[in-house]
């Protein structure tokens, strides 16, 4: 019991830190934080992409795709593309979980960089469409975003850092592992189907071009036919809904705001390295109007530590299941550092272009 306290504890110290947060704010203030329509939306948008992703996951469609992906030549040049792409449409946290294991079953000269390399390549990709990244949601969707407009203001990062990656990966030298043992398991093709349709029609939610509520489907049809896919990380969207809460009660004790783009991306991006990228997110958005510099610092901000996004735990965990014993600290120092070359390549791409 004493060990799981403390696993729990380390594992959602931000929605800990969070709750707290919240509780002493709305003691200060003597009132509880109004969650309005508005604030809740991504909210419900983002909890019908886990499920849906969640779905996806069991399926095994994608991980099919990937197994496939082993048999081409120039693999870490193949999966750089693949992760960029693959990051777009189904979330970075998914792409992460299909690859990543894939990579971990190869036998390759440079498994611990070209893991690296993937992982930092879907921060780049997901960082293109308004529904790549938990943050990137709730941006879009608080500032009332067209999709174009948002493509446009982050496709210099994401195709900038594509190239240095892509640039990467012809340096690594790899050849596949004919000998990998890794478990067959079939996919379930209605189920796959099924979870492609709800995936086009929560993106269209996303977009609006669909009424928020028709992401009910999903949710449905999960509860009724597919209860697994509620298997979802129900503390990370509570702390989500926590940092609402938060954010609202310090705009209310500061009342100030932030309008110039450099001290928006700047402070973003560095908050990020210590709360993580989407709390973030959550917490600067009460303060500006520059959806611009934000979508940047925080997109640019998930690269560096391992708690900068979700994604860098997901990384690090995968690895740490899969490799040999006493590699972990080594591959941490390569992530992190790795990380921050392209966290500053980040800053040296929003530089030039704004």
């Amino acid at each position: 019991m004493g060990k799981m306290l403390i696993r729990f504890l380390i594992d959602e110290w931000l929605l800990l830190v969070s709750l707290a947060g919240l509780a002493a704010t709305s003691l200060y203030l003597k009132s509880w934080p109004l969650y309005t329509e508005k604030e809740m939306e991504p909210i419900f948008l983002l909890f019908a992409l886990f499920v849906v992703v969640k779905g996806i996951e069991n399926s095994q469609l994608l991980g099919m795709i990937a197994k496939v992906l082993e048999k081409r030549g120039r693999i870490p040049l193949l999966l750089v593309l693949v992760t960029f792409v693959l990051s777009m449409f189904v979330t970075i946290d998914v792409t992460l979980v299909t690859v990543l294991p894939i990579v971990m079953a190869m036998n390759i000269r440079e498994k611990e960089n070209l893991v690296i390399l993937v992982a930092l390549t879907a921060h780049a990709g997901a960082a293109l469409t308004p529904f790549g990244t938990p943050q990137n949601i709730f941006i879009f969707s608080y500032y009332e975003l067209q999709t174009i407009p948002f493509i446009q203001t982050i496709a210099p990062f994401s195709f900038g850092m594509l190239l240095l990656f892509a640039i990467a990966a012809l340096f690594l030298k790899n050849r596949p592992n004919s000998g990998s043992k890794r478990k067959k398991r079939p996919i379930s093709q209605p189920l796959a189907l099924i979870y492609g349709v709800l995936l086009l029609i929560v993106v269209l939610c996303v977009l609006r071009i669909l009424p928020t509520g028709t992401a009910l489907l999903a949710l449905v049809f999960a509860l009724f036919f597919d209860r697994k896919s509620l298997k979802v990380d129900y503390a990370l969207l509570l702390t989500f809904i926590a940092f609402l809460g938060l954010t609202t009660n310090i705009q209310a004790m500061i009342g100030a705001s932030l309008e110039h783009p450099m001290h928006i991306f700047i402070l973003s991006s560095l908050m990020s390295q210590v709360i993580s990228n989407v709390p973030t997110t959550l917490l600067m958005e009460k303060f500006t109007s520059n959806w611009q510099a934000l979508l940047w610092g925080t997109n640019v901000g998930g690269f560096g530590t391992l708690v900068a996004a979700l994604a860098n735990l997901i990384t690090y965990r995968i690895y740490v299941a899969g490799a040999e014993a006493g590699k972990s600290l080594s591959f941490v120092r390569k992530f992190v550092g790795a990380g921050f070359v392209a966290f500053f390549a980040g800053y040296a791409i929003f530089y030039l272009f704004y």
